[in-house]
């Protein structure tokens, strides 16, 4: 347990939680570069030895190597760095029009996470001047200022409420429905107690978990092929088998997490993980720090009951989890089991990705 208490210190301070100017000794050797893994940036040491040079590297990329294991860069293909000068404690990076070509929000903010941090830890100072063909920059990046020096630790710092989930609408109470829950609750689908014959959000996540596990139509409504397949269906089984205790196993092709305990799944629940472009990499992990409100740096939101697991990848709560693959690589969760699987996870838990079932 200590091994991975000690790392999950050591990356939660590479994902930029630690202090400004914290220094490593992988600082001295190469320039420090910024990619994305899932939603937060990673770190990456590159051969050279200015804030020019980095800045130099962070616009090519990552190598394959590092794409195929889940990092990615939102930096337009083609940016070109015209000058990065060091002058009374601010970096300046001017960068060619390519830089602030059009791309969503979220692309615009994580590229200048990017840049901002690549050029402030590589300069060792705190601030960076934009400019893009040697003009400064104004409205581009939503809610950032950038006609002035900026710093990494604004990008750290909160800038919103943590959101709320709506309220619960009431239903009238239905018999089928109650029914159904008294079905889907030895199943794993829904705790005990739950069988209150009223719709809400427990109920309708579980009913599209069922759907997924099933892969019956996912349209979380308590349908006449869902009620057919609940007379017949029999408790979900663990993908993989490993020794007793808790692990997580994310199914991406059925797009739900087991939480299994001793070799059995105690629930099933409904995710959404990487979409195409940001694939949540298969492969086994470990759970490596538990955070209640995880701030992502370069997209600029909250994360609520987060539980990283490799990188910036974690699961975490989010408000819209589509029925599928949507995210940046993480694991998103509706609110109504969110915090299930925070409890649930233990630092040092296995969490296996597991691409087809």
């Amino acid at each position: 347990m200590t091994t991975f208490l000690a790392r999950a210190v050591a990356v939660v301070a590479l994902l930029g939680l630690s202090a400004v100017g914290a220094t490593s000794a992988a600082d001295k050797q190469g320039v420090p570069v910024f990619f994305l893994e899932g939603e937060q940036l990673i770190q990456v040491q590159r051969a050279g030895s200015s804030p020019a040079d980095a800045v130099r590297r962070l616009v090519v990329g990552p190598t394959r190597a590092e794409v195929k294991r889940g990092v990615r860069t939102y930096v337009p293909k083609g940016t070109t760095v015209r000058s990065v000068k060091v002058a009374d404690g601010i970096v300046t990076a001017d960068l060619g029009s390519r830089f602030t070509a059009a791309g969503t929000p979220d692309s615009l903010l994580a590229r200048l996470a990017q840049l901002v941090r690549t050029a402030t830890r590589s300069a060792k100072v705190p601030r960076m001047q934009l400019l893009v063909e040697g003009q400064k920059v104004s409205g581009v990046f939503p809610g950032v200022p950038t006609e002035s020096p900026i710093t990494f630790r604004y990008l750290q710092t909160p800038s919103v409420p943590v959101p709320k989930p709506p309220t619960p609408r009431r239903t009238p109470f239905d018999p089928a429905l109650q029914s159904a829950q008294r079905q889907l609750i030895p199943l794993g689908y829904l705790p005990a107690g739950s069988a209150d014959g009223k719709i809400g959000p427990v109920t309708q996540e579980a009913i599209l978990a069922f759907q997924k596990w099933e892969r019956l139509p996912r349209t979380g409504l308590l349908d006449t092929k869902t009620k057919a397949r609940l007379a017949t269906a029999v408790h979900p089984a663990p993908i993989t088998h490993g020794a007793a205790g808790r692990r997580l196993e994310v199914l991406l092709d059925r797009q739900v997490t087991l939480l299994v305990e001793d070799n059995r799944v105690v629930s099933t629940i409904a995710v959404s993980t990487g979409k195409p472009s940001t694939p949540t990499p298969p492969g086994h992990y470990r759970v490596y720090a538990k955070i209640a409100r995880w701030w992502s740096t370069p997209f600029r939101e909250w994360l609520p009951w987060a539980v990283p697991f490799v990188g910036g990848i974690a699961f975490h709560q989010y408000l819209t989890v589509p029925v599928y693959a949507a995210s940046h690589g993480c694991v998103r969760q509706p609110p109504a089991v969110a915090r299930m699987t925070y409890n649930f996870a233990e630092i040092g838990t296995p969490v296996d990705v597991i691409g087809r079932t």
